[in-house]
């Protein structure tokens, strides 16, 4: 039978993860790897239909079904390189993002019985393997254009704008406050997700590119910004958005309550230390978790891990409204999480003696916002108290613009969002024409695939300003 129909023999299958009892010991990631044969055989199901929705639905709109037909062959160099034509991160992507409601919720197989090529797995066996057997990109046809730019921010939009700077001949220095890059892909999504040696390796690979970083080096402390516009013809700004979004709960300066970011970094970087959880030892307590996006499933699938007696995650709408990944779903409640939908928390408890003792909600009903989303309504006379040693609070997160961009010209939004694309400039560009942004500070927190699209273009717009004027013109041209 011809292999446009090989989904009718072949099932969907995944890699297999780690057993349950074995990966909540620890911080490993969960996925398995699949055997070149196997890749091979799960990439055979694509139909190849056409009209490639996975294509569309793929924020950076990679070319799933042409690399997929590179895997089939047996090509994986060449599927490598065509990976890296639209995504500078796939090994990464591939990990992380939710396939379930991008390309693999997209696939036309997922819309029968026979259920969706499995796109994520397959980019990052692809790139995995690739990058084992000596894969690296060819820059023997880029010619230096003189040009030198500043990436401030070594986070995912910050390494996507360097590696696109590269590949068009311009000189990258890469500045960020912390000892290692990644941004929160290093400090804030855990290891049993994305391991580290992963970001390690995209290091190693973009130094190889002719990438400099510059670590340890706080913009605005260590490195004037205003001596950056001095040094280099343009700079991408890519600083996320890291101030946590407060919920006003009565309560919430009790002992016991954390906030979902700074948990999980202070988690990571004592992994990385290779020190104890002295500092969120969970053993026989009891965890709530309010919040209901991937953060929040981080958060629940931490707090196995260190041991709680249970996890409790509260979410104020239905299971359908959750606007994480269906997959980290699943992993939580695998790994032992209870799910609470439909419940608003209205405040956090005291013991009486400063430390938490319970979470107090109120059951919602789901009425129609008006907008194509439903808004949760608190039902009167429904209050109960949920038992809790420990809460973290997981709201969502919001940009937390640097005094020196409003210093120097850059538009922000009420909300403290860096305005770029206005009519009349380029994509990324901000009011500043040689300043760019993009990622979480343009956006609000979002997808890692988002901010490497955004990096990506901003790269392009830099390359076409800097086309126009010769490098050692652009500080006084502009």
């Amino acid at each position: 039978m011809s292999k446009i129909f090989q989904f009718l023999d072949v099932p969907r299958q995944p890699p297999r993860t780690v057993p349950v009892a074995v990966r909540v010991l620890g911080y490993g990631e969960i996925g398995g790897d699949f055997a070149s044969p196997q890749a091979a055989t799960q990439a055979e199901r694509c139909i190849d239909c056409g009209n490639p929705y996975c294509e569309h639905a793929c924020p950076v709109h990679n070319y799933i079904p042409n690399w997929l037909k590179l895997v089939q062959q047996g090509r994986i160099l060449e599927a490598a390189t065509l990976m890296h034509e639209t995504n500078p991160l796939p090994e990464i992507c591939g990990r992380v993002c939710p396939q379930d409601r991008l390309c693999e919720g997209a696939c036309t197989l997922e819309q029968t019985e026979f259920g969706s090529v499995t796109i994520g797995s397959i980019e990052r066996w692809v790139t995995d393997e690739a990058l084992r057997q000596g894969w690296r990109p060819d820059l023997s046809k880029v010619r230096e254009t003189g040009h030198r730019v500043a990436v401030i921010g070594a986070g995912p939009a910050g390494l996507a704008c360097a590696d696109r700077l590269r590949r068009a001949g311009i000189a990258v220095d890469v500045y960020d406050r912390q000892r290692e890059i990644g941004g929160l892909l290093t400090f804030g999504i855990p290891p049993f997700k994305l391991d580290k040696g992963v970001v390690r390796t995209r290091r190693e690979v973009l130094e190889g590119m002719g990438v400099r970083f510059l670590l340890g080096q706080d913009i605005g402390r260590d490195v004037q910004f205003g001596a950056l516009l001095d040094d280099y013809d343009a700079v991408f700004v890519g600083t996320g958005a890291y101030t946590f979004v407060d919920g006003q709960l009565p309560g919430r300066e009790l002992q016991g309550v954390h906030d979902a970011l700074p948990f999980l970094i202070a988690n990571t970087e004592r992994l990385l230390r290779d020190e104890p959880a002295s500092l969120f030892d969970f053993r026989d307590k009891h965890v709530v978790v309010l919040g209901g996006g991937d953060t929040g499933m981080d958060c629940n699938r931490t707090a196995i891990r260190l041991g709680a007696a249970s996890v409790t995650c509260v979410y104020r709408r239905d299971e359908a409204s959750m606007p994480g990944s269906a997959r980290e779903v699943s992993y939580s409640r695998e790994e032992g999480v209870t799910f609470l939908f439909q419940r608003q928390p209205v405040a956090i408890l005291d013991d009486g003696h400063g430390q938490v003792r319970g979470v107090r909600v109120v059951e919602t009903r789901l009425v129609d916002g008006g907008d194509g989303r439903s808004r949760p309504q608190n039902i009167p006379g429904s209050e109960s108290e949920i038992v809790a040693d420990v809460v973290i609070q997981s709201f969502g997160f919001l940009p937390s613009p640097p005094d020196w961009l409003a210093a120097h010209g850059v538009e922000l939004s009420a909300s403290g969002k860096v305005v770029t694309g206005a009519a009349g400039r380029l994509p990324q560009q901000t009011s500043n024409p040689r300043i760019f942004a993009g990622g979480d500070n343009v956006r609000g927190a979002d997808l890692v695939v988002r901010a490497v699209y955004d990096g990506r273009e901003a790269a392009t717009s830099i390359a076409t300003l800097l086309a126009k004027k010769p490098a050692r013109e652009v500080a006084s041209a502009c």
